[in-house]
């Protein structure tokens, strides 16, 4: 498919005699023709950034978009602004199937003295757009076979159901279903609809799904090479959590061939997301791999109520003695090295503490106690 998108740039490069550039709708690369010009305006940071980093930034998406080529059905030129980048003026191609915009095809027009493309090549041009509608249209329908496909087998009940829902995605993804895969999840999504997979690279699938708390998770199939690179997972996390909003954290799972353990990947990158949600220290996308106790914590049936000995502590007039207690147990119970992390004198640690096993009736120096404290203030969290 990629080949077919490239062989179609390279017939609209040679129709008007400049290096073809196509985006889908969502400024998202797709293929571009080949710059050998020794000009160094040949390239504008715009077209660079676009090739370099396959996608362009909302602000030059919004500059763009405001020349109407989002409702035009013919060639579009777009001045030169320098101000913004764009050192050489555009010609943008609509690319359009059944009336709906799909993407564009980007030209960087001639030097003012230079012959212009006349209307029968830009006509022959517009020609090759629709060829490109066709596919990108066929793309869109197979990205949402496989989104529904990839949604029931992740939410299907164990047995026949999802027997049956996996067979269905595996029929969908064809050889590549047994491959190396990663389950990617981000939390919150701001919406029902997923991006394109063609937005993010090495992505077989993507579909979002209801949160148990309400709103929308999102769930994505990432493929790998082999399990010592894990990048392209962690590269579409990224690239998907920082869609979703700041405040939405990402998790990825232990990657696996095949798919036979998607819904154990699935709940591995869930847990290792929320995880990420609760240890600001994980980062903004953690891996299953790396979340240490949270890996049992997340497995563990949501409390109907936080746990007896910890629910004082809890509350917004206790807090600092809830952090005080969780420091001192994650710096394994030294005197010193807590002090240090929270900034404040020994004895002014001992108090707090002293504070903390009146109102929980647990005495820090018990291991079993020390354990119930530590999981509960950590459970808390989730």
């Amino acid at each position: 498919m990629k080949g077919d998108y490239q062989e179609l740039a390279d017939e609209i490069s040679a129709l008007l005699g400049a290096p073809a550039t196509i985006e889908n709708r969502d400024f998202g690369l797709i293929a571009f023709g080949a710059h050998d010009s020794d000009d160094d305006l040949a390239m504008d940071p715009v077209r660079t950034r676009s090739i370099l980093t396959r996608k362009s930034s909302p602000a030059v998406r919004d500059w763009f978009e405001g020349f109407g080529i989002a409702r035009a059905t013919g060639p579009v030129h777009i001045p030169a602004a320098p101000e913004a980048g764009v050192f050489r003026g555009r010609l943008c191609l609509p690319v359009r199937h059944r009336g709906v915009v799909l993407g564009y095809v980007w030209l960087l027009e001639a030097d003012p003295g230079a012959a212009r493309p006349t209307a029968a090549r830009l006509a022959e041009a517009m020609a090759v757009t629709t060829r490109i509608g066709t596919l990108l249209a066929d793309e869109e329908q197979a990205g949402a076979d496989l989104s529904r496909e990839l949604a029931a087998a992740l939410t299907s009940e164990r047995g026949w159901q999802r027997d049956m829902a996996l067979a269905a995605l595996r029929t969908a993804l064809g050889p590549s279903a047994e491959g190396l895969h990663a389950v990617v999840c981000v939390t919150p999504w701001p919406s029902d609809d997923a991006p394109s997979v063609r937005t993010v690279p090495a992505t077989s699938a993507i579909c979002t799904l209801p949160a148990a708390s309400g709103g929308r998770r999102l769930a994505a199939l990432v493929r790998l090479r082999s399990l010592e690179t894990p990048d392209p997972a962690l590269s579409a996390a990224a690239r998907l959590r920082d869609a979703a909003g700041e405040a939405a954290r990402a998790g990825v799972a232990t990657p696996r061939r095949g798919l036979p353990e998607l819904a154990d990947a699935w709940r591995e990158a869930e847990s290792a997301a929320r995880a990420a949600a609760a240890e600001s220290v994980l980062g903004a996308v953690a891996q299953w791999s790396d979340i240490g106790p949270y890996r049992l914590l997340t497995a563990l049936p949501e409390p109907a109520a936080p746990d007896p000995a910890v629910a004082s502590l809890l509350g917004t007039a206790h807090r600092e003695l809830a952090r005080t207690a969780e420091t001192f147990l994650d710096c394994a119970g030294q005197a010193g090295r807590t002090a240090a992390e929270l900034g404040i004198h020994r004895q002014t640690l001992y108090y707090r503490l002293s504070r903390v096993e009146q109102l929980t009736g647990l005495d820090l120096a018990e291991g079993e106690d020390r354990l119930l404290l530590h999981m509960a203030l950590k459970r808390a969290r989730l």
